[in-house]
């Protein structure tokens, strides 16, 4: 169902890792998708995996919101899967060869990597997040963007922009869920047939979607008018960002793992082809 993805939601909380700074959180989620891409083997992805499953578990957030973070991207998963299973050639033997199709020992394992790859990184940056409240996140990124401000670059603007729309994603959801319930009661068929008529059935929802869509979005406008909202120039904020001893512990920890998948890389040969 819609209404079981979570991209985009916090969950408040008053853990550890909802206590960092949300600039560090920012600068370590981006440096775990680095460490993601910067292993080649399943060694260095299963400690990834393992540090990310004791992050969560620190958080409290739940294990669960693991498998409805995946939910959304399960159909690119299974196109990546397919797309190396098939098109991925070894120097050996095809382990299946049936007509023109073949699919080698390398095609396989490129497609578990990339798999477990993509899942890896979904779960990293959901928990961004399900950690950090949509305010603190602006905060963050203005003021990890702030040096662009001497180029003139509207920075508190871009971060405002990029945190509103991440924050309307689970509302966009669950309007979608409440119109094609509407249009289901009304009759509407929009589980049954082929592709393409399961694209046309969802004009019905498209339309009355964006219509509220754009509804919300002069209602906020309004809102920000009303409250004096003249952009981030003399803005003052009631809280103030402040980092601790436990921001740069995290960040010493992350700098290890990624020390070791370093080291992990260059003992342990890549099996990509």
């Amino acid at each position: 169902m819609l209404k079981d993805i979570t991209i985009g939601q916090f969950f408040p909380g008053n853990s550890i890792i909802h206590r960092l700074d949300s600039r560090f959180k920012i600068i370590l989620d981006i440096a775990y998708v680095v460490m993601l891409f910067v292993t080649s083997n399943f060694y260095g992805l299963a400690l990834a995996g393992l540090f990310m499953i004791l992050v969560y578990i620190l958080s409290g957030v739940g294990l669960k919101l693991i498998f409805k973070s995946l939910r959304p991207i399960l159909p690119l998963i299974a196109i990546t899967c397919i797309l190396n299973l098939f098109f991925i050639k070894g120097e050996g033997e095809p382990l299946v060869q049936w007509g023109f199709i073949s699919i080698y020992y390398e095609g396989v394992s490129t497609s578990i990597f990339m798999a477990v790859r993509i899942m890896f990184l979904i779960i990293g940056m959901s928990l961004l997040t399900y950690t950090t409240s949509p305010i603190a996140l602006t905060d963050a990124i203005e003021r990890l963007l702030s040096p662009l401000k001497k180029l003139h670059f509207p920075v508190h603007e871009l971060a405002m922009m990029m945190t509103i729309a991440l924050r309307f994603i689970p509302t966009l959801i669950e309007e979608t869920d409440k119109i094609m319930s509407a249009q289901k009661a009304r009759g509407a068929e929009l589980d049954t047939g082929g592709l393409i008529k399961k694209a046309k059935a969802l004009v019905p929802v498209m339309i009355p979607l964006f219509v509220s869509a754009f509804k919300r979005a002069n209602e906020l406008a309004l809102a920000m008018e009303c409250r004096c909202y003249r952009g981030g120039e003399g803005r003052t904020r009631l809280k103030q960002l402040k980092s601790g001893a436990r921001d740069y512990i995290a960040l010493l920890i992350v700098a290890v793992m990624f020390v070791g998948l370093i080291l992990l890389n260059n003992f342990i040969p890549s099996f990509m082809p």
